[in-house]
């Protein structure tokens, strides 16, 4: 599949790109961010997919987040997509910040207005990895995802749903328990129906509860001062109790700030989560794990 090179800028010994496809899954031209440390010049790497939330780009992450020291540092390729299908010209893509371009929740839709564009999960799960291991030196046995608030709940679902597929999860101020929420509801019955036992499909909280057993790294960031969290948007405790009840290992940390904020996420965050990924995507765990937990 051809690639249309959109930038190229160097940072950090490495090269931040963006690139341009025809989407299979999508039926629309989609754009991707892909970060290449200077190990990548001379072996393959680990990759990182980062999925980013509601009205994000392929460009949030890769210009607010601060990551590319840490990435450089420690050799990892951190491919970033878009969020959503974009210019498919159906009624009502438009019409809200929730719903539609932006906000494609990373599911399959199975509604007749939105089935043949979006089909975001099949297209982070399937056919950007596919693209990105031909297409650049990753080693595709060490891969991971992470993500925040829609994404977070994105990088859940993808690692759920894919035992073994991913070393290790992470999230920032993840949409836990979707089924649940006001976002998810909007989401769900737009693509997905009204028939709400398919939405549990795409929900962490009850995927969880049937995951089989699989070992699975996860890490949760939660900033108490989330509105969103206040709003009963977020979840987290509804999936913290299911995996409990399944014994499923889970490192929740409630931060004393908010985590929803795009421009937090530079210093404080951003390192910490590369290097946790990075620790499950090497063959032996970084001493420096320790640190983190």
């Amino acid at each position: 599949m051809a690639l249309k090179q959109i930038s190229s800028n160097k940072c950090f010994g490495g090269l931040q790109k963006v690139f341009e496809h025809d989407s299979v899954e999508l039926n629309c031209k989609m754009k991707f961010a892909v970060y290449l440390p200077p190990k990548a010049e001379t072996e393959k790497c680990p990759a990182l997919y980062w999925l980013s939330g509601l009205t994000c780009t392929e460009q949030n992450f890769i210009s607010k987040s601060g990551y590319h020291q840490a990435a450089s540092e420690h050799g990892l390729v951190v491919i970033a997509p878009d969020t959503s299908p974009r210019g498919c010209n159906i009624k009502g893509e438009d019409e809200s910040w929730d719903f539609g371009t932006g906000a494609g929740f990373y599911v399959d839709a199975t509604e007749d207005l939105w089935k043949t564009n979006y089909r975001m999960y099949s297209y982070v799960t399937e056919e950007l990895p596919q693209l990105i291991n031909a297409n650049f030196p990753v080693d595709p046995q060490r891969m991971s995802v992470f993500g925040h608030s829609m994404g977070g709940h994105g990088a859940l679902i993808c690692a759920l749903k894919n035992p073994g597929k991913y070393k290790s999860v992470s999230a920032f101020a993840p949409i836990c328990n979707p089924v649940l929420c006001p976002w998810g509801k909007k989401a769900f019955s737009g693509y997905l129906g009204t028939d709400q036992s398919k939405w549990k499909a795409y929900d962490a909280t009850y995927l969880v509860k049937s995951y089989p057993g699989s070992q699975l790294d996860i890490l949760i960031d939660q900033g108490k001062d989330d509105q969103f969290l206040l709003d009963g948007q977020l979840l987290p405790d509804n999936f913290i109790a299911a995996c409990t009840e399944k014994k499923i290992p889970v490192v929740f940390r409630l931060q004393e700030y908010p985590c929803w904020i795009p421009n937090l996420l530079p210093q404080r965050l951003c390192p910490k989560f590369l290097l946790f990924l990075q620790c499950f995507c090497l063959p032996t765990k970084s001493e420096n794990l320790s640190s983190l937990l």
